[in-house]
């Protein structure tokens, strides 16, 4: 587990009681070892609690998680770099880029046959990825009881821990063979935005995510150990991902540090959930997206860029049907999540950031705030 979080006031009594509560959570089983970061205006405070693996190596500070679902703000970041360079625009069609999504059919309604279509209204538009109002993505009903969820399985993106793993074009064509389940720009719906999108900056750029995303945003911010891979030489620091069997209730390792899908380039560099990183290395990401696009004498994004970025880009017709992410106080920038309503002491208007899957966590609070709101 690893938690990043950018706040106001570092009061040793409040970390002392982090580290307390941080330490019961290892202490009780259910993980073998976490890192928590708190940073504030250049004030970084660490903390290293258990070990990399039951049994295993003890945490250190530059122990390599896996950061699942916080890749999507990267990607975002990624994303606005080009918008800036005028290599893509947010509302213009997508098409000349990702042609498989061009000239879509729309279900009628969400339990329709998947043949039971109109013509989409509209062409899909970076703003709609970047929004996760393409049309595509996770329906939050369980079990599965529409035919396009049954179609979305067979087609490789059945929501779960294993991500898909087809190359780029090979994706895009399993994509393209869905009808779309909403209108361009008429729902909120998950992941699917930013998996496509990781292609199309890569098409736009003209090289790899991968190393556009090393060359525009890693190296520039000195994250050293982000990617999409965690090399031979650094496999010592990898920390182990556990899963809970649900017959059992026993933790089981998903994926082993050694043999496992991070132990070697991927086929799909999966701008979802795809990155694996340190402590230091995201706060360094967290503390350029809270520095309105810039670490040091490093710019990596426009002030507007960030506060495009961090603004609630969603209605409340938008979000219906995937209440689960936002309840009624979170709302969807780009790529990333927004509080907008104060209910509880940490949740201030205005603060930006988002969860990975595995047990990771990041938020930072653009605002000056008391340490008793921490």
């Amino acid at each position: 587990m690893q938690k990043m979080t950018s706040v106001d006031g570092l009061s040793k009594a409040r970390l002392g009681r982090m580290h307390d509560i941080m330490a019961g959570h290892v202490e009780c089983g259910s993980m073998p070892g976490l890192v928590t970061l708190v940073s504030r205006h250049g004030e970084v405070h660490v903390d290293v609690i258990g070990r990399q693996a039951f049994g295993g190596a003890p945490m250190r500070r530059d122990s390599i998680f896996r950061i699942a679902s916080m890749t999507k703000p990267v990607t975002a970041a990624a994303a606005m770099i080009l918008v800036e360079e005028c290599k893509l625009r947010l509302d213009d069609p997508l098409d000349r880029w990702l042609p498989e999504l061009a000239d879509r059919k729309v279900l009628r309604a969400i339990d329709a046959a998947l043949d039971d279509t109109v013509p989409a209204r509209r062409a899909i538009t970076l703003r709609d990825l970047l929004t996760f109002r393409l049309g595509l993505g996770m329906i939050v009903v369980f079990p599965d009881r529409y035919p396009i969820q049954k179609a979305i399985a067979e087609a490789g993106f059945a929501p779960g821990p294993v991500f898909p793993s087809f190359a780029p074009d090979e994706l895009m064509r399993r994509y393209g063979t869905l009808p779309l389940i909403y209108q361009p720009g008429e729902r909120w719906l998950y992941n699917s935005g930013t998996e496509i999108l990781g292609v199309l900056i890569a098409r736009a750029a003209g090289t790899t995510f991968a190393k556009f995303l090393h060359e525009r945003i890693f190296a520039p911010l000195d994250m050293k150990d982000t990617a999409f891979h965690v090399p031979a030489d650094k496999l010592d620091r990898f920390v182990a991902c556990y899963m809970r069997d649900h017959a059992t209730g026993e933790l089981q390792v998903f994926d082993d540090p050694l043999a496992g899908k991070f132990a070697t380039p991927p086929v799909f560099e999966n701008g979802s959930a795809g990155l694996v990183s340190t402590a230091d290395d995201f706060n360094a990401f967290a503390q350029m997206m809270l520095n309105g696009g810039r670490l040091g004498s490093e710019r990596i994004l426009s002030r507007p860029s960030v506060e495009l970025m961090t603004t609630d880009q969603l209605t409340s017709e938008q979000k219906q049907g995937s209440e689960l992410f936002f309840g009624d106080n979170r709302g969807w920038g780009l790529g990333l999540s927004v509080v907008t309503r104060r209910d509880d002491l940490c949740n201030l208007p205005g603060r930006f950031g988002w969860d990975g899957g595995y047990g990771t966590s990041w938020y930072s609070d653009p605002r000056k705030i008391s340490p008793a709101s921490c």
